[in-house]
């Protein structure tokens, strides 16, 4: 039988002492299960560290919790992404369900089979990303939604709050995207989108392929437009959901890149998978390949 470190984090917006439950059920198909809830930001990443001699380590939060146990784990056991947040990117565009015990199922039943898949992780600036990051629009985004708090049960606010944040921002007169950044080797962009996987984020159950070329197995993909004006808003946004930004005029993109730096002309937030790295003037990204096992 199995040993599973389970590394939950109760405050994620999707947990709940039920499902949790009904994780911990599925979960012991593979082995026993330790179950450890987190206490606080950086918790999991401590946690991660200390999870060498198990068979697996899985965790059930939202993206943050992801990227922390990515910042602690040493890639020496496999991993497990159960859905417990709003969004839940990581485990959705690797093929696990939404529903947190069917996606917990299929992660035992991986690690009994000996089922594991080698992916890529991105880093900023030496942070490790699971599936995303990003300087300027959507880093503010991401800002704008942790002002916005919590509620009392401790639950940040949905999708829907997200991409009503993100339509205001591109909205405000006084708010203007023009090339802010230089990325090294390619040109003037407004904001860059880095994608290290497919799709680049999801509205509900609808994935958004924002940056092509996102690739668990390769390196990284880049979006930067040149500016966003008003009046380009509509065809731009229409394009961006599309996943067809690339090779538009003015929008600068590569792929399966190992390394690129991005230099600010002024501080501009940085986010990666979701996290609220602060504001920035240089943000060196680099691939890091075969870099974890993953259960799916």
């Amino acid at each position: 039988m199995a040993a599973v470190l389970l590394i939950v984090n109760p405050f994620a917006s999707g947990v709940t002492s039920r499902r949790l439950s009904g994780v911990v059920d599925a979960l012991g198909a593979a082995g026993e299960v330790e179950t450890i809830l987190t206490a606080g930001p950086g918790h999991a990443i401590e946690l991660a560290a200390q999870g060498t001699g198990r068979d697996a380590l899985v965790v059930y939060s939202g993206d943050g919790g992801y990227n922390e146990v990515l910042n602690g784990a040493d890639g020496s056991i496999p991993l497990g992404f159960v859905p417990g947040g709003g969004t839940s990117v990581l485990p959705r565009a690797l093929g696990l369900p939404r529903e947190a015990s069917a996606a917990a199922a299929q992660i035992a039943d991986a690690l009994v089979a000996g089922r594991r898949r080698r992916i890529a992780l991105g880093r900023v600036n030496g942070r490790r990303f699971g599936f995303n990051a990003g300087i300027g629009l959507d880093a503010e985004a991401v800002r704008r939604m942790d002002v916005r708090g919590r509620s009392e049960d401790g639950k940040r606010p949905g999708d829907l709050t997200f991409a009503w944040t993100v339509a205001r921002m591109l909205g405000e007169r006084r708010l203007r995207f023009s090339d802010l950044l230089e990325v090294e080797g390619h040109g003037r962009g407004a904001f860059v989108l880095v994608a290290n996987g497919d799709p680049y984020t999801y509205a509900g159950s609808v994935p958004l392929r924002l940056v092509p070329g996102g690739d668990f197995d390769r390196g990284l993909a880049f979006l930067a437009p040149s500016a966003v004006r008003p009046r380009a808003l509509p065809a731009l946004a229409t394009r961006a959901v599309r996943g067809k930004l690339a090779g538009v005029r003015g929008v600068l993109a590569g792929s399966d890149l190992d390394r690129f730096t991005v230099r600010c002309d002024v501080p501009l937030p940085l986010q990666a998978d979701g996290e609220d790295l602060g504001d920035v003037e240089e943000a060196v990204f680099e691939a890091e390949r075969d870099a974890v096992d993953v259960l799916v």
